[in-house]
C-alpha cells in the first residue's frame, strides 16, 4: 500500500491552481505547506482528506509526460465535477467524462492533461 506519492511542477502556481481546483470536488485539499523557508528550497503542498496528506506537489520539476495519476471519486458526478473544475483551472482535455467499458462496464472517468503533460484521471467504478 503507498502512504503517499509526490511530483514536481515546472511551473509550481500553475500546477497548484489546477489541483486545488480538479481535487476539490473530489473531497480532497490542502493540508500542509511547506516553504523554502522552512526547507531550505523545496515548496511542497501536502493534499488528502481528513487531515492526512496523501499527494504532494513540489517546486522545481522537470517538463514531460509519462506519469499517470488516478484519484478515487465517489460518484459520477464527481468525475464530472472533477474534470470541468480541471479544464476551468487551465488543464488541458485528455478524455472527456464517460464509460470506459474496455476497463470494465462501470469505469466512468474522465482525464486530463496538467501544466507539466502528467495524465491526471478521476475514477468512479461504482455502477450508477
Amino acid at each position: 500500500m503507498i502512504d503517499h506519492i509526490g511530483i514536481a511542477a515546472s511551473d509550481f502556481a500553475a500546477s497548484r491552481r489546477l489541483y486545488e481546483a480538479a481535487l476539490a470536488p473530489l473531497g480532497i485539499g490542502l493540508m500542509m505547506e511547506v516553504t523554502p523557508e522552512q526547507t531550505g528550497g523545496y515548496h511542497g503542498l501536502g493534499l488528502g482528506k481528513n487531515g492526512k496528506p496523501f499527494f504532494w506537489l513540489g517546486n522545481g520539476g522537470p517538463r514531460g509526460a509519462g506519469m499517470h495519476i488516478a484519484f478515487v471519486a465517489e460518484s459520477r458526478a464527481q468525475v464530472d465535477a472533477f474534470y470541468q473544475a480541471a479544464i476551468a483551472a487551465g488543464g488541458h482535455d485528455n478524455g472527456p467524462p464517460g464509460i470506459r467499458a474496455h476497463y470494465h462496464p462501470n469505469y466512468y472517468a474522465a482525464f486530463v492533461l496538467d501544466p507539466d503533460g502528467i495524465n491526471v484521471e478521476a475514477v468512479c467504478h461504482r455502477p450508477e
